[in-house]
């Protein structure tokens, strides 16, 4: 036997004998992930049992009416009418988060930058009553710019489907630069050279190459805005009441018994209805996100 052999033969065993322990080594990690996936089970999968056993709970029985009634006149226009909010305000929001975080992105300014992606931390999570308060005493109908700039005489009212919406872009916008502005960083400056040498204008340049590299990443923030908004309560609850439909306000009503007595099941299917919205927009934003860091690595 060479040396050669000797040192092959003892190169696979050392090779094997790692795996081995590798192999050994799996369950214990699973271990450790444990207490994680008990404390998920416990605080979403309880709920979530809960809320299908809720809704499929029909005078002792189970069946479908709980849900099909959740799907029929005024709950079907708040459905809808979240839907709507939601989606109008995603894509005001995406479309101007994307401007912004452009602007910041490409500016020299260092302190101007990390004050503009601090700010959108702040502001991405500031909503409830906090945010309903400020933009009452600011644009309500006795709040200070309606009254300076005259703007009931204008038909402007806050509380109203466009006043919703204003408030709800107050934290939408932050929540689209901090979500596109990594995307933005990863646009190699190469690339941009490429196109300029080859001829193409800037144009033609975010043409075809800087908006199909970010499209994943501004479908996924648009998606991601769309859930945000679609499944905001406090903010809407404080400001507007029912006076704009969302399903959120319907689901409140249900359960306090406000309007009818007796429709909690009803509440809880149409909070399965927003589980089963919620559950597509993660099924879109997922492949999305993981297309977009493929193009971005």
């Amino acid at each position: 036997m060479t040396l050669a052999t000797t040192a092959t033969a003892a190169a696979a065993k050392g090779v094997e004998r790692s795996a081995g322990r590798r192999v050994a080594r799996r369950p214990r990690a699973w271990l450790a992930a444990v207490p994680l996936l008990a404390f998920v089970a416990l605080a979403f999968g309880l709920p979530a049992l809960a809320v299908l056993n809720g809704a499929l709970s029909v005078d002792g029985g189970h069946g479908l009416a709980n849900l099909s009634r959740s799907t029929q006149g005024a709950y079907r226009t708040a459905l809808l009418g979240s839907v709507k909010l939601a989606a109008t305000t995603a894509a005001i929001a995406a479309v101007l988060g994307l401007l912004l975080a452009q602007a910041v992105v490409t500016s020299r300014s260092k302190a101007l930058r990390e004050a503009v992606l601090t700010a959108s931390g702040v502001l991405a999570n500031f909503g409830g009553v906090p945010l309903a308060f400020a933009f009452v005493a600011t644009l309500g109908n006795a709040g200070v710019l309606t009254t300076e700039l005259g703007l009931s005489d204008h038909g402007w009212s806050l509380y109203s489907f466009w006043g919703l919406a204003l408030t709800y872009l107050y934290f939408l916008i932050p929540l689209m630069v901090l979500t596109v502005a990594p995307a933005l960083d990863g646009l190699r400056p190469q690339w941009r050279e490429a196109a300029l040498n080859n001829g193409a204008g800037a144009w033609q340049y975010w043409r075809h190459v800087g908006v199909p590299v970010l499209l994943p990443t501004l479908l996924g923030g648009f998606v991601l805005l769309f859930g945000s908004a679609f499944a905001a309560y406090a903010t809407a609850a404080s400001m507007v009441g029912s006076s704009v439909p969302l399903v959120t306000m319907q689901i409140a009503d249900a359960l306090s018994g406000n309007v009818l007595v007796g429709q909690e099941n009803v509440a809880l299917a149409l909070s399965l209805d927003m589980v089963i919205v919620a559950l597509l927009v993660m099924a879109v934003h997922l492949p999305l996100q993981r297309r977009s860091a493929r193009w971005l690595a």
